[in-house]
């Protein structure tokens, strides 16, 4: 790929996780505006409590999708997305059991399931660092 046509498709890239992070951002703060705003209509109910898991998805594409300086070894931003989606999820679903009381069949096995993916996400994340890092 040509040094001129890098330009132009990172600027874009970085428009499109700009406004993925803002509307994860909004979604996850008060669903009911982006509802609003987004469709015209209220939402309620069970519909806050999943927008809420869309902005965090939203959130973790717009930040794996977040270009960065081409010539630094800063890890893979899919690892970086997926990580940061894992385990805010996993917090939200524990936040949804514990203090909302949600009681579905899978919710608790999708807590965990969600942090162990998070924690073996960031070792790996971690060791990616820690070997770009050493001397070679």
């Amino acid at each position: 790929m040509s040094n001129s046509s890098f330009g132009p498709r990172r600027n874009v890239l970085a428009l499109s996780a700009i406004v993925e992070v803002g509307t994860g951002v909004i979604l996850m703060i008060d669903p009911l505006i982006a509802g609003r705003l987004l469709l015209g209509e209220e939402i309620s109910g069970v519909a806050t409590l999943l927008g809420r898991c869309f902005g965090i998805a939203l959130l973790a594409l717009g930040l794996a999708c977040w270009p960065g300086d081409p010539r630094a070894e800063s890890g893979s931003p899919a690892l970086r997305g997926m990580s940061i989606y894992n385990a805010l999820i996993a917090l939200y679903l524990g936040y949804l059991g514990t203090v909302r009381h949600a009681s579905g069949l899978l919710l608790w096995p999708a807590v965990l399931l969600h942090a162990v993916v998070a924690v073996l996400l960031v070792r790996n994340w971690r060791s990616e660092h820690a070997s770009a890092a050493s001397p070679q």
